[in-house]
């Protein structure tokens, strides 16, 4: 069953509602909670793909819009108010289940820091393409409050994605954590998509959500 939420997040300026989508199993083992990239939305394919395959393996997974994106546009506002939305679906997400949060790229980026300032407690964290530095700037990287996070943390990234370029600093990033584990997608783009062999994004999310649910099973 699919379902439609309005989930209430407080800003500064006011309290604004965000859209959130819920794939619903019969029997949900556990919450996996999952953010779009920048420029993007909780209806974009891959997103869909992967809660699909979520809810396909017995486990409630729900997306949702920051609320840049809720507003129609597509540069990320303050990052604050994306850590307000994490906060504000988690809260709503609470249940007898474990929680998990996932996201692509600037959306798991932006569970981390949640996460590392408490704003959020899940079970586990998963990054479907950590932009670990802006593509070409390997000085900038965003990697200081990784350490601070207690959850299990996995790093699903691409060996072709320019974010993460070079590999070294991602593997020490995820050496530097308290429990991480780095899964490389061999030949993989920052969207996983690989060089000559095309698919549809959600094939791409079902396929990407496979190996974080292997993961998790062992957390």
């Amino acid at each position: 069953m699919i379902r439609e939420l309005a989930v209430p997040v407080p800003l500064p300026a006011g309290e604004v509602d965000i859209d959130a989508v819920v794939h619903e199993p019969a029997h949900p083992s556990a919450t996996v909670i999952v953010a779009h990239g920048a420029g993007t939305r909780l209806d974009h394919p891959f997103l869909v793909g992967f809660a699909t395959a979520v809810a396909a393996a017995g486990m409630r997974a729900v997306r949702f819009n920051f609320p840049y994106a809720q507003a129609g546009r597509r540069m990320p506002g303050p990052a604050a108010h994306a850590v307000a939305a994490w906060q504000a679906v988690v809260d709503r997400c609470r249940g007898d289940v474990p929680v998990h949060a996932a996201g692509r790229s600037y959306g798991g980026r932006m569970a981390s820091m949640a996460a590392a300032e408490g704003r959020i407690r899940p079970h586990t964290l998963v990054y479907l393409g950590y932009p670990l530095h802006p593509p070409g700037r390997p000085d900038k990287l965003r990697t200081e409050h990784l350490p601070l996070i207690l959850a299990p943390q996995l790093f699903v990234s691409g060996t072709r994605d320019p974010f993460v370029d070079p590999h070294g600093q991602l593997e020490d990033a995820v050496a530097a954590c308290r429990r991480a584990h780095l899964h490389w997608v061999d030949g993989g783009g920052h969207g996983f998509e690989v060089a000559g062999r095309r698919r549809p994004a959600d094939e791409i999310g079902a396929g990407i959500a496979a190996i974080a649910l292997e993961w998790i099973a062992a957390q």
